[in-house]
């Protein structure tokens, strides 16, 4: 008996699809946050990054090209791992206070996105508000 005989063979002639979560590094310097995200196969064009909820930046991308350029009738597919036939990654990161979210910078390279998050090197007022107590509403 073959050790991907017909019983497993489902999996791997029509392989499942994963949406994974991409690796990330996070680190700030006086200046900025700097997040680098692994991103091998995506171009510019495939990743997208938006701030949701003021302080929810979120990156993604979907994949499909790839395994559409290689699919034909006598294509078996016996492991989808990379991103690619509609799979993709998504990335939810919260983003701290002092982030200047309008001035956020974006740039794949080489398999990278690099994300710039100035700061805001304004001193923050004190969010603290006092409530008039009174005897009566």
């Amino acid at each position: 008996m073959a050790i991907f005989g017909d019983p497993f063979r489902r999996f791997f002639v029509n392989p499942p699809i994963y949406r994974t979560t991409a690796l990330m590094d996070w680190y700030e310097t006086s200046q900025a946050h700097f997040i680098k995200i692994n991103v091998p196969g995506y171009s510019k064009d495939d990743v997208k990054v938006q701030v949701e909820e003021g302080n929810t930046l979120v990156v993604s991308a979907e994949g499909g090209k790839e395994m559409s350029k290689e699919k034909g009738n006598d294509t078996v597919w016996h492991v989808a791992e990379r991103g690619v036939g509609g799979g993709g990654f998504s990335r939810e990161i919260e983003l701290p206070e002092d982030v200047k979210v309008d001035q956020i910078k974006a740039q794949v390279e080489n398999g990278v996105l690099t994300l710039v998050l100035p700061k805001d090197l304004t001193p923050k007022t004190s969010k603290v508000r006092n409530i008039n107590v009174s005897s009566k509403l």
